[in-house]
């Protein structure tokens, strides 16, 4: 055993093996293994993460199905895929001193050069030079992951799952908190677990009225658990519907997670003018606008939404953990990682919000 592995026993009072169980992307193409492979070490500045908890996110399905987003942004194999985690330090490298042996985190996933013109001037989330866990760096679909201890966010107080769901978390607190919702009517168009968390934040953030739509209805009743008013099934009339209820001027707010044409298209539909509209679903290719109409003449704020701001989003999230908003009803399932197969299936089906993998489990 390694050195930094000895430390790590006498403090954490639990051996740690050479070898791990991992669910890696082999090569390119659809599909992974679950795998037997080295544990990875710390380098300077980095902390070795005991994995308790590894959500399973939208991206992580383009990877194993290998789609055309996939075939362009995943560049290396063979590598650990997944980056949604929450687990317990168990060794650090050479001036990691900031997280204590033992701590549980979460993880910031965007790995930045802190020296861009993005970072130096406050827009790390858009680094030029951004590497992405489990995308360009070993993810954490493993028993034991490597990453650097600036992106070791403390989770003490919370579980191991939601410490994973702080990452997907912070998506739709970045998506809501680009301006003020307080007070004001707010459409989440698609419910999967980003949209889902948006409403429960929307309606704990003071929104006056909270509207949620999706094809599912199993994802409907569950916006409706975590704090939705009304709720809209997509393939109705959405912008007459929206528009009836905010006595014909609109919605305030339109946080768009569904990535699909029809959900944007009905998104600035159904917008009030002078509204803001947030965009976080990303569509399967381009996607025509009709700028004159649907955003220039209607006086519309639009904002591209990518993975948090580092780490005012992180504080904001803890802020609202911290005041009660509950991510947990939004898991649906919790599995452990040798089925990661059946898990990528019930993410594909709809019939599932939030699956967790949990490394531990036999």
């Amino acid at each position: 055993m390694n050195d930094v592995a000895a430390q790590a026993t006498r403090l954490a009072e639990r051996p740690i093996p050479t070898t791990m169980r991992a669910i890696v992307k082999e090569r390119r193409g659809p599909g992974a293994a679950l795998l037997e492979v080295p544990v990875p070490l710390p380098g300077p500045g980095e902390l070795l993460v005991r994995v308790r908890a590894a959500s399973v996110c939208g991206t992580d399905l383009h990877i194993f199905r290998w789609d055309p987003w996939a075939q362009e942004s995943f560049t290396t194999t063979p590598l650990v895929f997944g980056h949604e985690m929450g687990g317990e330090v168990v060794a650090r490298g050479a001036g990691a001193t900031r997280i204590e042996i033992g701590q549980l985190v979460g993880a910031e996933t965007h790995i930045v050069d802190w020296t861009c013109y993005q970072c130096r001037t406050g827009r790390h989330n858009v680094c030029r030079n951004l590497r992405i866990l489990g995308v360009n760096v070993p993810g954490s679909f493993a028993e034991y992951i490597v990453i650097p201890e600036v992106n070791a966010w403390p989770s003490d107080g919370l579980s191991p799952e939601v410490a994973a769901l702080q990452e997907p978390m912070g998506n739709a607190v970045h998506a809501m908190f680009v301006e003020e919702v307080a007070g004001q009517t707010v459409a989440v168009l698609g419910c999967g677990p980003i949209g889902l968390m948006a409403v429960g934040i929307a309606r704990l953030a003071g929104a006056a009225r909270v509207f949620g739509t999706d094809v599912n209805p199993e994802r409907l009743a569950l916006a409706r658990r975590m704090g939705a008013d009304e709720t809209i099934d997509a393939h109705d009339d959405v912008v007459t519907r929206l528009r009836e209820r905010t006595d014909g001027n609109g919605v305030d707010v339109v946080l768009e997670m569904s990535g699909a044409a029809q959900a944007i298209h009905q998104g600035f539909a159904a917008l009030t003018n002078g509204g803001r509209i947030s965009l976080l679903g990303i569509p399967p290719g381009p996607l025509p606008v009709d700028l004159s109409r649907e955003v220039i003449f209607k006086g519309a704020r639009v904002y591209g939404i990518t993975g948090r701001r580092m780490f005012e989003t992180w504080y904001r999230t803890r802020a609202l953990l911290d005041e009660g908003f509950d991510p947990t009803p939004i898991i649906s399932h919790r599995l452990p990682l040798a089925r990661f197969a059946e898990a990528f299936d019930l993410v594909a089906s709809g019939h599932a919000a939030k699956v967790v993998l949990l490394p531990e489990e036999p």
